[in-house]
């Protein structure tokens, strides 16, 4: 079987070692006689892996030991309302630099008063917004670290003097981050860490310790911090698919080496993009190009669709831009192969050439 070059935005490309890893481990782990997601989720087998898990991602991120790492499911958005729910008290500041950003401002106002200290809207979002208006009495700030839809990356995050809440669900383990420097950490494992049903939340203790409590069990981050993510039976085929991603991470040389691969794979597409003479146009400006999702047009809606319609005859998974936007997108996560990239920039030069 051939495997196709699969850049969909999410779910999306896992690295195949890891498949073939879960795949050999489906009916047995470690020799129980079981599948993981056939035992229990107290078994002592399943605790090491969760364990280990949570390891693994301080030692990658080197997460500092005042922070909780957390197993939650319900995706991002749900992380938009429980972000707002435990900490929105007074007023909340949201740097609105696209769809996402948006949602996790709308989720937020359920709760209290959500404003704009930010926007990028001006430009249909093809920049990050550089300069803020954080009103009095703010809780927090909200930041969207890689923004799918439009293409978008922070290439290096503001600071702030009130705690920063980060959805870092599309570039978390794509390279070095400080997490000190944010007091909430939440990522959807779709993208870079495994298959959708997990977020990871990595939260300072300091800054849960002064969540509200008057809420209900399951919206609450202590729920999940005092009982170790075990409150309720936790998203375990997911957590161990994330685990197998992050020794994958590892065995790669961690964060740094991923981190130069993928600006090399990137490069390989932007640099046709740029070379193009404007038959592609890329959406971001060059200082916030995202690494992970590379956003571009063509000439015309009916070009797209054949440039569309002939790299998925080719091969080529993925490669719409979002149903909100339209337009063309390659997503190249951690787990899209190098092959992959320059076998999409081939193409599209391949395809320039016999249509300009």
């Amino acid at each position: 079987m051939k495997r196709a070059y699969n850049f969909n935005a999410g779910p999306s490309a896992m690295p195949e070692e890891v498949l073939k890893e879960a795949q050999a481990e489906f009916l047995n782990y470690q020799d129980t006689g079981m599948g993981i997601i056939e035992m229990s989720h107290r078994s002592k087998e399943y605790d090491a892996m969760h364990q280990e898990t949570k390891a693994l991602l301080r030692e990658l991120m080197e997460i500092p030991e005042n922070y909780e790492i957390l197993f939650i499911q319900g995706g991002g958005s749900t992380q938009f309302m429980m972000t707002a729910a435990n900490f929105l008290k007074k007023k909340a500041a949201y740097v609105n630099t696209g769809v996402w950003a948006k949602k996790a401002m709308a989720e937020a106002k359920f709760f209290g008063e959500a404003y704009e200290a930010a926007s990028s809207a001006d430009r249909n979002h093809c920049y990050i917004p550089q300069e803020f208006d954080i009103q009095p009495d703010t809780d927090y700030v909200h930041l969207t670290a890689n923004n799918t839809i439009y293409g978008t990356e922070y290439p290096d995050f503001p600071k702030f003097d009130i705690p920063v809440i980060c959805d870092m669900s599309s570039d978390i383990l794509s390279r070095r981050v400080n997490v000190s420097d944010f007091d909430l950490i939440y990522a959807g494992a779709q993208k870079n860490l495994g298959p959708a049903g997990v977020v990871i939340v990595i939260v300072k203790k300091e800054f849960l310790a002064a969540a509200r409590t008057e809420l209900p069990t399951m919206l609450k981050y202590s729920t999940f911090a005092e009982k170790d993510s075990l409150y309720n039976t936790p998203p375990v085929f997911a957590i161990y698919m994330v685990n197998k991603t992050l020794h994958w991470i590892k065995n790669q040389g961690g964060v740094d080496a991923v981190a130069a691969n993928n600006q090399a794979k990137a490069s390989l597409i932007y640099d046709v993009i740029d070379n193009s003479n404007g038959f592609y146009k890329g959406h971001a400006d060059k200082a916030y190009r995202s690494l992970m999702n590379i956003t571009f047009n063509l000439a015309t809606p009916e070009l797209e669709k054949d440039f569309i319609e002939k790299g998925k005859a080719a091969g080529f998974i993925g490669i719409n831009g979002h149903r909100s936007v339209g337009g063309c997108r390659a997503s190249t996560y951690n787990a899209v192969p190098m092959e992959a990239c320059a076998a999409l920039a081939e193409f599209m030069k391949q395809y320039q050439k016999e249509h300009e």
